[in-house]
Formats: structure tokens, sequence, C-alpha cells
């Protein structure tokens, strides 16, 4: 707050960009990224930002600290974590997390037990709360992997074809984007969802407004082809993020 400025709530904004970082919202040139991230900046009284990302709360610290514009609010770890910005520290919001928690139900152990020496299967380090997430390598993925996650009434989601993520049954990046955005009272057309890759996928089909930006995953573009309310734009990361607000007309001001 600066003088007798008091920043509107994120439902009172006019506009609401919830975007992926990598490929999205950290893609493209410098000079796109840079012309994104100024436009936010100059209009944050009618500009909310939410990441919607499958990086987990450190990282949208450090890379927040480092110069990109911090969010007003966060979905990380590919829709496991929803949470708020308080003195640059994002803080999981533990009532809107509570049945993400409850499907989970410390699945962790039994998780990487069943996939311990699953072949194609490297477990990332980073401790996450409600996933376990695994470098992929498709070729030599087992195909029995995904069928005993299924079988603890968990959710498989491989993206990018390098990606394979286990995460509670029913929960990904859009289901958490609707409860976030129906928690803060965020009219559902005046949010913008930016992506570009399948871990993106249940977003862009929430029926809000959305982009595949340039340089989609071939698989996520074959599932939103047809969908009226996404825009396939041919440009790259940040570009394809302006380009759609233009396109859509979500902002006067592009």
């Amino acid at each position: 707050m600066t003088g007798d400025f008091i920043e509107k709530p994120i439902s009172a904004k006019q506009f609401v960009l919830a975007t992926d970082l990598d490929g999205t919202f950290l893609g493209g040139s410098e000079t796109d990224r840079r012309k994104l991230y100024d436009w936010i900046e100059a209009n944050r009284d009618t500009v909310g930002l939410i990441f919607v990302t499958g990086r987990d709360p450190m990282f949208i610290e450090d890379m927040c600290g480092d110069g990109l514009p911090w969010p007003d609010y966060a979905i990380g770890d590919v829709g496991t974590t929803i949470a708020q910005i308080v003195d640059r520290k994002v803080t999981p919001l533990p009532g809107l997390e509570s049945e993400i928690s409850r499907r989970w139900a410390d699945s962790g152990a039994r998780v990487r037990a069943a996939l311990t020496g699953m072949a194609g299967l490297t477990e990332q380090p980073t401790p996450f709360r409600y996933r376990v997430s695994f470098d992929l390598d498709p070729a030599a993925l087992d195909p029995q992997a995904e069928s005993l996650i299924n079988e603890m009434g968990l959710d498989v989601l491989i993206s990018d074809n390098r990606f394979f993520d286990v995460l509670p049954g029913g929960i990904s990046k859009g289901p958490s984007l609707r409860l976030l955005a129906d928690h803060l009272g965020i009219a559902h057309g005046r949010v913008l969802a930016a992506g570009d890759t399948m871990n993106d996928l249940s977003m862009l089909t929430l029926g809000l407004p959305a982009v595949a930006v340039g340089g989609s995953e071939a698989e996520l573009l074959s599932r939103v082809d047809g969908l009226q309310h996404v825009h396939k734009s041919d440009a790259i990361g940040a570009a394809g993020i302006l380009d759609a607000i233009r396109v859509l007309e979500l902002h006067p001001s592009l």
C-alpha cells in the first residue's frame, strides 16, 4: 500500500491471467517476456495473476525473487497446492487443500513402494506434499506402472512425454483453478487459462477463455481441437498470452 492506494481484491479486477510457467509464462523470447511482465505490472489495478504450475512453492519464490512478477495466488505441484502470496511467501490455504489432502491420504510411501525399480521412471528429489513425481523415459516405461497407481484410487498424469506425476484422484490444475476462482468470487469469463502441455489440459477444458500457446505439445493441441473457447496461438510462450488477450478482447489496453 502506498499513500491512499488500496489494491483491489482479485475478484474486482477486470481480467485475471491463470498461467502455466514453463513453456508458457516463461516461454518465448526475452523481449516478449519483458513486454508481458511490464504490461502486467503497469496494469496491476485491473489485472490479476495466478500461477498454475507443476512447480513447487520454493521454485515460485525463487523465480519471483529474481524478478518474475509476483502472482496474487499460486496453484502449484500440478494442482495439489493452492496458495496465496503473503509477505512474498507462497502460503497454502488449508481450507481449499483439505479435499486434496483427504484424497491423497498420505499415499507417498505406498506409491514409492509400488514404483521403486519400475523401468522408465526416476523419482524427482523435491519433497512434494500431495504428489509423487518422476522423470519419464517413455520408451522404457513398464505398462504396469499406470494400472498399479489407478488400483490405489490415484491418478497418473503424463505430460510433455517426459514427466510422470502421481496425483490424488480427481485432482489436477483444472479442478483446483475452478475451486480457487469460485472461492475468490472471480467470474469465469474474466479468466484466461494459458498452457502448453498435457498437464494443462484440465484447465484449458474448463470452459473459461483459454489459450494453447505456440509450441504446445501436439497431444494437447489435438485434445483442444474444436473447442471454441480455446485460442490456439502461433506465438510462442509470453507472446501467445498477449496474442490471446488481444484476440479474445479480455483487456482494453491490448
